[in-house]
C-alpha cells in the first residue's frame, strides 16, 4: 500500500504617498547591440498596497492570459525567439543527436494486481509511454490503454493508473495539453473497453479501490467557473466513493470540512480491505491529519486517528487493527511507527523502525517484509527488515544512483525497482523477497558506453558553513583547466530530494564536452525535516545561498569559469534561477528558468498556488510580505544591469505555475537589462507544468535550450 499526498519586473517599493516611479521603458525602437529587436511591451498604471508599501505592476495586463493583447505580445515573443534560434547552426545537428539517443525502450516499474501483471513501456520515440498487461510476467504483453492514438500531436497523457485488486478493471487519468486537470475513465481489462465512467474535475488526486472491486475513493475540486479554468484559485476539495456504472454526480460524498477551504483529501484502502485511511492535507506540505474508518463494519464512521497537522503520518500497510506509519514525529530523518486502532493512544504506539543518520525516502510493505529506502547524502540505500523492524538485508544496487518502486502486496513473492544514475540510463530489477536475490529484468540500449563518464560528489560550503552535497558529472580524463562548459542544475524546496537521475538531455550536454553538476539544496529533503526548514519561509535565501557556493565551489575546483557557467531549474528551481541571476548576475555566463514562480507576491492568486504559502510564506502577511519582496525575481529587477544571457521557458496550458509569471518577467528583464546577451521567452503551445509533454516536444525544447547555452557561452 502507498500513498502520495500531493503533492516577476523592475518596479520601485516606496512608501505610501511617496509616489511610484514605474519599471523602465526600454531603449528606443528596442535595439541592441547584438542585433535583437525586443517588442515593446506596453505598460499600464497599476499598483498594489502591500502593508503600507506601495508596488508597481505595470505588466499587470499579461495576466490576462486571453485577452487579445496577450496573445499578439507571445506570438511577437515567440517570433523574436526562434528567429535568435534558427540562427544557431547547431541547432539541426542537436536535434538529430538528440533524437538518435532517445530512440531506445523505457519501461515502467512492473507491478500485480489480482495475479496481472502491469506495466509502462515507450518503444523510444513515441510521444507517450503505452501501458500494458500480461498473465504473467514472462506472458506475451497485450496493449491495453495506447494514449499515443487519443491526439494527433501527443498532447494527451496518462496522468496515472490505478488497478482494481482483481485486476479486471483499471482507472486511468488523462491529462490534456498539459493541464493538471485530470479526467478519469474506467476501462476492462478483459474486454479492453472502457466503461461509461467519467470522473472530471480532478487534480493531484489517487483513486483507491475498495477490496470488492465494486468502487473507489477519490477526491474533486469544485467545476471552475466559465472563462476561468486554468487560472481559477482550487479551494474546497471533496473526497468522494464512486460505485461502477453509475454517474458521477450520483457519487457519495464521503468527507467534506467547508470550514477549511484549503484542506485537501486522500483515501487509501488497506490491503485486506479492512480500512479505508483518510489523510488530510493543506498546502504541499507533509503533515497530515490521519482519519480512518472500518469497511467490513455497516453504518461505520470516520474516526479521527491524528488531529493536528504537526507531523507527516504516511501510510505503509497494515496487520488487521494495527496500522503502519512512515511518520517525523520525533524523528525528522523519519521512523517508522505501529499504531493499534484498538488503542489509538500516542503512549501505546510502538516504534518499529527508528531514526538513524540517513533520511527515510521509502517504505513498502509486501510479502511479510518491510522495505526501507534511505538517502545517503542523496543517493539511495535499501535495507529489508522483518515486520518487528529487525534487519534482514541490504539490496545491493547497481552502483550510487536513486532506486525506487517496491510495489506489492501482502501475498507477493516478488516486487520489481528501478535503478538509475547520471550515466547509468533507468534498468528494471526483480527481487525475489524470500531469498533476497536480485536480477537484471529490463535494461534499455543506449547508443553510448556508461564507462565513458564519471560521476564525483563534492561538497560546498555555504554563506553559513553549511556543507551542501554537489554531483559533477562528465566524460572521464577532463582536463580541470577551468574552461569547461557547466550546467548547474538546483531545485531546493519542498522537502523534495534531488538525487541521481539519467537523462538524454544530459547525456548530450556531456558529449559535447560539458560538465553536468546537480546541487542538493536547503529546502529539499535530502537530510530530511530540518534540512527542509533551513530552506523555508524566513530562511529561503539559504537555498539561494547554497547554490551560488556550489556555483563558487566549481568555479574554485578548476571546472569551468562565469563565462561559461550556465545555471537552470524549473517551477520553484526556476524561482532559483530568477533569484539567482538577480542578486549575482556577476556569477554566471547563462541561465535557463523553466516555468517558474517569479513573482512571489501574487503566486498565491492563481489555481494551486496558494498551497505553497506553506514553504513561501503569503505577502498578505506583514512579516511574509517583507521576506518575499527581499527576493521575489520580478521585483529586484534593477534597471543598468548587465544580466547574463536568459531563456525563460513555459508553456500556454500551465495551469500550476500560471505562464504569466514567466510573461512578466521576461518583460520587465527586457525593459532592465543594459548588456548585450539576450532575454528571449520561449513559449510552447498546448503544454503544461511538464508532465505528459510528449517526447517530440521534449526533443525540440532541448534541443532549443542547449542551442541557446551553445552561442552565449561560446561552444564550438
Amino acid at each position: 500500500m502507498q500513498s502520495s499526498v500531493l503533492l516577476v519586473f523592475g518596479v520601485c517599493v516606496m512608501a505610501m504617498g511617496n509616489g511610484c516611479k514605474h519599471a523602465p521603458a526600454p531603449k528606443p525602437s528596442g535595439v541592441y547591440d547584438n542585433g535583437i529587436v525586443y517588442p515593446l511591451t506596453k505598460q499600464v498604471e497599476h499598483a498594489d498596497n502591500y502593508h503600507g508599501v506601495m508596488i508597481s505592476d505595470p505588466y499587470r495586463w499579461l495576466e490576462d492570459l486571453d485577452s487579445a493583447d496577450t496573445a499578439e505580445w507571445v506570438k511577437k515573443q515567440n517570433d523574436l525567439t526562434f528567429s535568435y534560434l534558427e540562427k544557431i547552426p547547431q541547432r539541426e545537428a542537436l536535434k538529430k543527436r538528440l533524437t538518435q539517443l532517445w530512440n531506445f525502450e523505457r519501461y515502467g516499474v512492473p507491478f500485480r494486481r489480482g495475479g496481472r501483471v502491469f506495466f509502462s513501456k515507450n518503444d523510444g520515440l513515441q510521444d507517450q509511454a503505452v501501458f500494458y498487461w500480461a498473465e504473467s510476467i514472462d506472458a506475451e504483453p497485450k496493449v491495453l490503454i495506447d494514449p499515443n492514438t487519443l491526439s494527433k500531436d501527443g498532447t494527451v497523457a496518462l496522468s496515472n493508473i490505478s488497478v482494481s485488486n482483481d485486476g479486471r478493471f483499471v482507472a486511468y487519468g488523462l491529462q490534456i495539453a498539459g493541464s493538471d486537470w485530470v479526467l478519469w475513465k474506467i476501462r476492462n481489462v478483459d474486454t479492453g473497453r472502457d466503461l461509461s465512467d467519467n470522473l472530471k474535475w480532478i487534480k493531484f488526486s489517487q483513486l483507491a479501490w475498495t477490496s470488492d472491486n465494486e468502487g473507489l475513493f477519490y477526491s474533486r475540486y469544485p467545476k471552475p467557473k466559465k472563462g476561468a479554468t486554468y487560472e481559477q484559485p482550487n479551494y474546497n476539495n471533496k473526497l468522494y466513493f464512486h460505485r461502477l456504472g453509475t454517474e458521477q454526480h450520483e457519487d457519495e460524498l464521503v468527507f467534506e470540512y467547508p470550514q477549511e477551504k484549503e484542506w485537501r483529501f486522500d483515501a487509501i484502502v488497506t490491503d485486506d480491505g479492512l480500512y479505508v485511511i483518510v489523510l488530510v492535507s493543506k498546502g504541499t506540505d507533509d503533515r497530515y491529519r490521519v482519519m480512518y474508518k472500518r469497511l467490513d463494519v455497516a453504518g461505520a464512521r470516520l474516526v479521527e486517528l491524528i488531529g493536528n497537522f504537526d507531523y507527516e503520518y504516511t501510510p505503509i500497510g497494515s496487520q488487521g487493527p494495527v496500522l503502519y506509519f512512515k511518520t517525523t514525529n520525533g524523528a525528522p530523518r523519519g521512523r517508522v511507527i505501529a499504531i493499534d486502532t484498538r488503542d489509538p493512544n500516542p503512549d501505546s504506539w510502538r516504534e518499529v523502525v527508528p531514526q538513524k543518520h540517513a533520511t527515510i525516502d521509502s517504505v513498502s510493505m509486501l510479502g511479510g517484509q518491510l522495505i526501507v529506502g534511505y538517502l545517503v547524502d542523496a543517493h539511495n540505500e535499501v535495507e529489508v527488515l522483518d515486520l518487528d523492524g529487525n534487519l534482514q538485508r541490504n539490496i545491493e544496487l547497481p552502483g550510487i544512483g536513486s532506486a525506487w518502486g517496491f510495489d506489492g502486496r501482502q501475498d507477493d513473492s516478488e516486487t520489481f525497482f528501478a535503478f538509475s544514475s547520471f550515466a547509468r540510463p533507468t534498468s528494471i530489477h526483480r527481487y525475489d523477497i524470500r531469498s533476497g536475490a536480485v536480477t537484471l529484468f529490463r535494461e534499455p540500449k543506449v547508443a553510448f558506453n556508461p564507462a565513458d563518464y564519471e560521476t564525483t560528489q563534492l561538497f560546498a560550503t555555504s554563506k553559513d558553513g553549511t556543507r551542501v552535497p554537489l554531483f559533477v558529472t562528465h566524460k572521464k580524463g577532463l582536463e580541470l583547466d577551468g574552461k569547461r562548459p557547466t550546467y548547474l542544475y538546483g531545485y531546493g524546496g519542498f522537502n523534495i530530494s534531488i538525487t541521481p537521475w539519467f537523462q538524454v538531455s544530459t547525456l548530450v550536454w556531456m558529449e559535447m564536452g560539458g560538465v553536468y553538476a546537480v546541487a542538493s539544496l536547503r529546502g529539499g529533503g535530502e537530510y530530511g525535516e530540518q534540512w527542509h526548514e533551513a530552506g523555508r519561509l524566513a530562511n529561503k535565501q539559504n537555498v539561494f545561498d547554497d547554490f551560488a557556493a556550489c556555483a563558487e565551489h566549481l568555479i574554485s575546483a578548476g571546472y569551468t569559469s562565469t563565462p561559461k557557467l550556465a545555471i537552470g531549474g524549473g517551477s520553484n528551481g526556476g524561482l532559483l534561477v530568477g533569484a539567482s541571476v538577480t542578486q549575482r548576475p556577476d556569477l554566471f555566463g547563462a541561465a535557463i528558468a523553466q516555468v517558474g514562480v517569479l513573482d512571489m507576491l501574487r503566486f498565491h492568486k492563481f489555481t494551486i498556488g496558494w498551497a505553497w504559502t506553506d514553504d513561501y510564506g503569503s505577502s498578505d502577511d506583514p512579516d511574509g510580505f517583507k521576506v518575499l519582496r527581499a527576493y521575489s525575481p520580478l521585483h529586484n529587477l534593477k534597471t543598468g544591469t548587465h544580466y547574463p544571457a536568459t531563456l525563460l521557458v513555459t508553456a500556454d496550458h500551465d495551469d500550476r505555475v500560471v505562464p504569466s509569471h514567466s510573461f512578466k518577467f521576461a518583460a520587465a528583464m527586457q525593459a532592465a537589462q543594459s548588456g548585450d546577451a539576450p532575454v528571449l521567452i520561449r513559449i510552447e503551445t498546448r503544454a503544461g507544468h511538464g508532465a505528459g509533454k510528449p517526447t517530440s516536444k521534449q526533443i525540440e525544447e532541448v534541443a532549443d535550450s542547449w542551442s541557446f547555452l551553445l552561442r552565449e557561452l561560446g561552444i564550438d
